[in-house]
């Protein structure tokens, strides 16, 4: 002892002996996973629900969407794309929203899940909220580098990964 410090359960601490922070940092992504997750599920349904969204034209719909972001985009020819078919962009996007939410909640191909994010993040980004100014305000850019960690780390808790790596390494005689 030191000072009266028990220095045998501080260094378990620091050398991961399963203390707090071993359990924080196993964790720790997700709250991240669970909010991404939800919220592409949740857009996903959204635009799958509405009347007016899955329309080439109209109030509400994606292509007046996509003619009024067309020449404020960082990309206007990836507009110019969606716009030759907006109906089945609309389809695309809210399909893609809800398999990367759903990948991304229940942990299942994670690490692609969290791409796929990316890529429908970096889209909107560049075409969406390119225009909006301070950048900061725009949330695409902040969703875009929100999937950085959980493509990195993929869904190593609480996951069908998880699970899945757990059964292949039994069969193995890994465990």
């Amino acid at each position: 002892m030191v000072h009266g410090m028990r220095m045998d359960s501080h260094i378990s601490y620091v050398n991961g002996g399963g203390g707090w922070r071993d359990s924080a940092q196993r964790f720790a992504l997700l709250p991240l996973r669970i909010f991404l997750g939800v919220t592409f599920i949740y857009a996903g349904l959204d635009k799958l629900t509405d009347s007016a969204f899955l329309h080439a034209s109209g109030p509400g719909s994606i292509g007046e969407q996509m003619h009024g972001v067309r020449n404020i985009s960082a990309i206007p020819a990836l507009v110019d794309l969606a716009l030759k078919s907006p109906a089945g962009f609309g389809y695309a996007i809210a399909l893609g929203e809800l398999a990367v939410g759903i990948g991304t909640l229940i942990g299942l191909l994670a690490r692609v899940a969290a791409v796929g994010g990316m890529l429908i993040s970096l889209s909107l980004w560049l075409t969406v909220s390119w225009s909006t100014h301070p950048y900061y305000l725009g949330n695409d850019l902040a969703y875009l580098m929100a999937w950085l960690p959980l493509v990195l780390a993929g869904a190593p808790v609480f996951s069908a990964d998880a699970l899945l790596t757990a059964r292949r390494r039994a069969r193995r005689g890994l465990a």
